[in-house]
């Protein structure tokens, strides 16, 4: 152990918020799983939280193994992945596993497992933007040289992943914008691109709301609906159960496992998960999540400023606002702030390839927080060596 931790490299503070925030998300899915255990288990109320401790495992070693890598190894890598992800998510639109009229997983042979491409392709498109605004740094305001190559790739993926996830979508459509803005991209091509996709999301939300069908349009158009919906008597069943536990949290909380609301509350170990967090643990846990969130993304930010190179500054940059942007939609579902998502909160909710993704994730941003440390560290040194020598030439000429 002792040796892991010497090895153990990159920010220490988002160590200790992966650390922390790990913690909360077995408690609170162990708290969360309880109506399952007797429903499913027979009271076994211990068969999710080990299932999900496993994987976070797997996930932390996943993130330890990924912060080792040299960071610009990633940008060779998310060539090969942005391929690959395209034809897995055509798969998965027409042979995928079909779970509440959406098809977001395939089914793994041998293991038996199941699997979220929009996981992959979300990752591998982040670090393939990152590394095409880097690449194209000289020549950034030509629209086919730097504008064009991204916006194929981006309009691609996303229009794949929104048929059966449309906040997933969401969330990488305005993090690549994001990136693009960082990255210098002129402002006319990002509102243009703005345009299109707020034009795409009314027609789809115009289909959904007058179009007499079922499946994933049917799913949307009731989330819309409901959402929009006033009075004591508006909003879903799952909001009326969450502002329940939220009201009934208080400030300190139940305490740890005493929730009732999760006997009421659909999904509350994933999608509604902050909720029981709340009710558990208070309004003050609740704002200690959002705190550890946000000192996330502030030493993110810091790790840009060190950080030498513009690829590993637009990587972590794209990774922490992903994360952080998906965490803030999860929670501000629970409290009636946006339509009801299936974003889960990172490394805090149950789940399998969304933790091992979002650790993959994690880890990338370490890399590159390493890298940055490594190199202020060597300009230390050789400020230090440049002193040295200036004091040894003034002594020999006195």
């Amino acid at each position: 152990m002792e040796n892991i931790l010497q090895k153990t490299k990159g920010d220490s503070v988002i160590w200790f918020v992966i650390i922390v925030l790990s913690i909360f998300g077995v408690l609170a899915v162990y708290s969360s799983t309880g109506t399952i255990a007797f429903t499913q288990y027979g009271g076994n109320t211990e068969i999710k939280v080990l299932k999900h401790i496993f994987i976070l495992i797997f996930g932390l070693f996943f993130m330890y193994l990924c912060h080792l890598v040299d960071y610009r190894i990633y940008s060779r890598v998310s060539l090969y992945l942005v391929v690959i992800s395209v034809p897995l998510l055509i798969y998965t639109l027409i042979w995928g596993v079909d779970i509440n009229d959406a098809k977001r997983w395939i089914q793994l042979p041998i293991i038996n497992q199941t699997f979220q491409t929009s996981d992959l392709a979300k990752m591998a498109l982040i670090m393939f933007v990152a590394r095409q605004l880097s690449k194209f740094q000289d020549d950034i305001k030509d629209f086919k040289k730097a504008f064009l190559p991204i916006l194929i790739w981006v309009v691609l993926i996303c229009s794949l992943i929104a048929p059966a996830n449309l906040s997933t979508a969401a969330v990488l459509f305005a993090t690549s914008l994001l990136l693009m803005f960082i990255g210098r991209i002129s402002l006319k091509y990002i509102f243009l691109l703005i345009g299109v996709g707020a034009l795409a999301l009314s027609i789809l939300i115009m289909i959904a709301l007058y179009t007499p069908t079922k499946g994933r349009l049917e799913t949307w158009k009731n989330r819309i609906e409901t959402f929009t919906e006033k009075g004591d008597e508006g909003g879903s069943y799952q909001n009326q159960q969450a502002k329940i536990a939220i009201a009934t949290g208080g400030v300190l909380g139940k305490g740890p496992g005493n929730s009732t609301q999760r006997n009421f509350l659909p999904h509350p170990y994933s999608d509604f998960i902050f909720a029981i967090i709340i009710e558990e643990y208070g309004l003050i846990g609740g704002m200690g999540i959002i705190f550890l969130y946000l000192i996330f993304l502030f030493r993110c930010i810091r790790i840009v400023i060190k950080s030498p190179r513009a690829f590993g500054a637009l990587l972590a940059t794209g990774l922490a606002f992903s994360l952080v942007i998906q965490a803030f939609i999860n929670m501000g579902v629970a409290v009636n702030l946006f339509p009801v998502t299936g974003l889960p909160l990172p490394l805090v909710s149950m789940g399998g390839t969304s933790i091992l993704f979002n650790s993959v994730a994690f880890g990338i941003i370490l890399s590159v927080s390493r890298s940055a440390e490594e190199s202020e560290n060597i300009v230390e040194k050789e400020t230090d060596i440049t002193k040295t020598n200036n004091t040894v030439d003034q002594s020999i000429s006195e």
